[in-house]
């Protein structure tokens, strides 16, 4: 029979922040901290935006056609921090990371050639790195 462990909190040993998990081959390990998600969404970009589902966004602002600045709940510890993208459907999404801050960040989104901005109704983001 599996074992079931069931918790309010887990704390590390040596640092309450640390935990290291051993990973699926038994020989290497992963910071569960690091592994996780720090924020995510999940935006209807066209018209009216609203954001259906997210995870530490506080709001996102409607900067012009095809351009959004969502702000975190809880800021980044540094504007060094990783996204990953995506659209349903032809259009390109990109992050301009040449202004990244640590308490929002900014997306573009245009048609399939970016040839020019785009709103686009199923914007997908999850933000990687260390929060303040």
């Amino acid at each position: 029979m599996a074992s079931v462990l069931k918790v309010d909190e887990v704390k590390g040993v040596a640092s309450a922040g640390v935990i290291t998990i051993t990973g699926e081959g038994g020989t290497g390990t992963q910071s569960l901290q690091q592994g996780l998600a720090k924020a995510w969404m999940d935006l209807y970009g066209a018209g009216t935006i609203a954001v259906n589902d997210s995870l530490n966004i506080a709001s996102v602002t409607d900067s012009g056609t095809g351009r959004y600045d969502p702000f975190f709940t809880n800021s980044m510890n540094t504007a060094n921090y990783s996204s990953a993208l995506g659209t349903n459907g032809g259009h390109i999404l990109t992050e301009n990371h040449a202004v990244h801050e640590t308490g929002k960040f900014y997306l573009s989104c245009g048609n399939t050639t970016f040839g020019s901005f785009a709103d686009h109704e199923g914007v997908h983001v999850q933000i990687n790195g260390d929060l303040a």
